[in-house]
C-alpha cells in the first residue's frame, strides 16, 4: 500500500490517496485515530463510475463515519475510472444500456455477463485492501460494510469474516446465483430500498431481502427515486454501524 497524497479535510479528518498495486483507494481517519486508539473501519462500496466521479457523495459518507468514530475507505472496481478497461464489461453495459433503452426486460445473460466477472475480480481486491488497511496501527476493526454494488456486498459477507456488519442498497440486476449465496449470509444486515426506484425491480429486491439468512435483518423502504433517498435513511444507517461497530 502506497500513499500518495495527504491531506486535512473538515474537523481533522485526514484524507490519504493511497494505491495498491494498480488500484487507487481513498482513506480517510478521524482526528481522534491514532496507534493507541485504533478506530473501526467502513469500507464505502461504490457503484461502476469510477472515484472521480463519486467522490463527493463518498467523501460525504466518510466525513460521516467520521463524525462517529470510524475511518473509512474505498478501492476503485476493475475496469472503473483510471484503471484499465474491460472490454467484456464494457460490452455487458452496452447490451444493458440497448435493453433498458428498448424497454425489453434485462436477460439472465446479460446480467451475468456484467455482474459475475466483476464480483470475481473485485472481492479479492477489497480483501487485499481490507489486509493492507488493518495493517495500519490507527485502524483496529471491527469492519463493515456500506453501499455499493450488492452483489459484491453479498460476497464480501459470505468470505469475509473480518466484516461484521453490512448495509446494502437494494437492487434487482442481481445474477440468479448470487440468492444462493444470499442464503449463506449471517452478518447483521441494514438494507436501503427506494420504493419507487425508476431502475430496480422491487419484487426482486424484496426476493433477494428475504434469501438474506441473517438472523438481524432490517429492511428500510422509503418513497420516491433512485436518487430521493432522504437524509433521514443515512442517519439510520449510521446508527445501524455504531450498534455494531462499538459493541465488539
Amino acid at each position: 500500500m502506497h500513499v500518495t497524497s495527504e491531506r486535512r479535510i473538515d474537523d481533522g479528518v485526514v484524507e490519504r490517496e493511497f494505491t495498491l498495486g494498480e488500484i487507487p483507494g481513498l482513506l480517510w481517519t478521524p482526528a481522534s485515530a491514532s496507534a493507541s486508539v485504533p478506530v473501526p473501519l467502513i469500507l464505502l462500496g461504490h457503484p461502476t463510475l469510477g472515484l472521480h466521479r463519486m467522490y463527493p457523495r463518498l467523501v460525504a459518507r466518510a466525513r460521516h463515519a467520521a463524525a462517529d468514530g470510524f475511518a473509512a475507505a474505498t478501492i476503485e472496481l476493475p475496469g472503473c475510472g483510471d484503471r484499465p478497461r474491460w472490454p467484456a464489461i464494457e460490452q455487458a453495459r452496452a447490451d444493458l444500456r440497448r435493453a433498458m433503452e428498448a424497454g425489453e426486460p434485462v436477460s439472465d445473460e446479460i446480467v451475468d455477463a456484467l455482474v459475475l466477472p466483476l464480483v470475481a475480480k473485485a472481492v479479492p481486491e477489497w480483501q487485499a485492501a481490507l489486509d493492507a488497511l488493518l495493517s495500519l496501527p490507527e485502524i483496529g476493526g471491527p469492519v463493515g460494510y456500506s453501499g455499493g454494488v450488492i452483489s459484491i456486498g453479498i460476497r464480501l459477507a459470505v468470505v469475509e469474516p473480518r466484516i461484521v456488519a453490512a448495509g446494502f442498497f437494494a437492487g434487482s440486476l442481481v445474477p440468479r446465483a448470487m440468492f444462493e449465496e444470499a442464503r449463506q449470509v449471517t452478518i447483521p444486515l441494514h438494507v436501503l430500498l427506494q420504493w419507487d426506484d425508476e431502475g430496480n425491480d422491487r419484487q426482486a429486491a424484496l426476493d433477494l431481502f428475504d434469501a438474506f439468512g441473517s438472523e438481524e435483518k432490517s429492511l428500510h423502504a422509503n418513497m420516491g427515486g433512485h436518487t430521493g433517498v432522504p437524509q433521514f435513511a443515512g442517519d439510520a444507517a449510521a446508527q445501524f454501524f455504531t450498534r455494531h461497530l462499538r459493541l465488539k
